[in-house]
């Protein structure tokens, strides 16, 4: 099992239990490798991603997907952003993380965590497409949000405080 915390932040050496909102403990978050592709934009970008899984309908993968593996879907004015941004994927040991998330891929660590290695990607939209996502660029991710939200995809839904409010 391979586990990363990404950032913008280049040369984290330890990364440190913190609190959140939400969260009893202090944590170290991570995400499990099939589900990197969710996190390789800046941070603050909002963002709807979504795959089919085994009980996901035919309708929904036609409607959806199409041929595409997975989708990654945000807002036009985050295009510049994505494309000048570089993240860096900070691999983890996995033996103190435990899962909470399937679906999404989140791991947690109660203790400090010296990372590995370090991916470093100077090129978002071509570290997607390597994994596999078919990248849309819309003028809302609300319309998206909601309908994928009523699918029977696998869905992650990123960061939507940062979207463009709803219209209407």
């Amino acid at each position: 099992m391979r586990l990363f915390h990404v950032s913008e932040q280049a040369g984290i050496e330890r990364f440190e239990p913190r609190s959140i909102e939400g969260a009893s403990d202090p944590l170290v978050w991570a995400i499990d490798d099939d589900r990197l592709r969710n996190y390789v934009v800046p941070r603050d970008c909002p963002r709807v991603t979504y795959y089919a899984s085994t009980s996901t309908s035919r309708s929904d993968v036609e409607r959806f997907l199409g041929a595409s593996a997975a989708v990654m879907a945000f807002e036009r004015k985050w295009l510049d952003r994505v494309r000048s941004a570089r993240v860096f994927c900070y691999q983890l040991p996995p033996e103190s993380f435990e899962l909470v998330d399937s679906c999404a891929g989140y791991f947690v660590s109660r203790q400090p965590v010296v990372p590995m290695s370090v991916l470093v990607v100077n090129d978002c939209l071509n570290e997607l497409g390597r994994r596999g996502v078919d990248v849309r660029v819309v003028s809302s991710l609300w319309p998206l949000h909601d309908a994928v939200a009523a699918s029977t995809l696998e869905f992650s839904m990123i960061r939507m405080r940062n979207a463009a409010p709803r219209s209407g």
